[in-house]
């Protein structure tokens, strides 16, 4: 079963090995690290293919405008190695986080079934979590487009006057 996470509730705790920006090569980070400034969790299939690298390059090239706003993280699967060489392939200034033991997907509820031509499989729902100061989720955004994925940050993070994410009713679209 897989958990669904609404916003207002406490962001789920994590320690994963964060690669690129200023992490380098690598260090390990936790939610409790970011307590104080805002967070977004961008949870992605796989690097290096078509969406994800859309999805990458957009953020990217957005980088300026967010960098200000909020820490930001690309989350997959991959493995290090695949980190670094998407970061280094595509320029992109922003960290990724490696979760090959998909513990993180699991407790932010993005590691689900899914179809294709009719075959069942598990797989990363692409999906965003903007995590507020107090680490409580203030938007959630599922089955993200990646070519649309800026463009919801942006309504969150860059709200006139607010120095912090939006807190929408309900979960935002996708």
């Amino acid at each position: 079963m897989s958990v669904k996470l609404k916003v207002g509730d406490p962001a789920p705790e994590f320690c994963e090995l964060a690669v690129g920006g200023e992490y380098g090569a690598g260090r390990e980070v936790s939610l409790a690290d970011f307590r104080g400034s805002p967070l977004v969790l961008y949870f992605y299939p796989k690097d290096d293919t078509p969406g994800c690298t859309t999805q990458a390059c957009g953020l990217r090239d957005a980088w300026d405008e967010l960098r200000e706003r909020a820490q930001i993280f690309g989350v997959s699967a991959d493995p290090v190695g695949s980190h670094e060489k998407f970061i280094s392939k595509y320029q992109l200034p922003f960290p990724l986080l490696s979760d090959p033991g998909r513990e993180m997907m699991i407790a932010y509820g993005v590691w689900v079934k899914k179809s294709m031509f009719g075959k069942k499989y598990m797989g990363i729902e692409r999906s965003t979590f903007v995590i507020d100061r107090d680490g409580r989720i203030a938007a959630i955004f599922r089955k993200v487009k990646p070519g649309e994925h800026v463009k919801q940050l942006r309504a969150v993070l860059l709200e006139p006057g607010s120095a912090t994410p939006a807190t929408p009713e309900k979960d935002l679209p996708s």
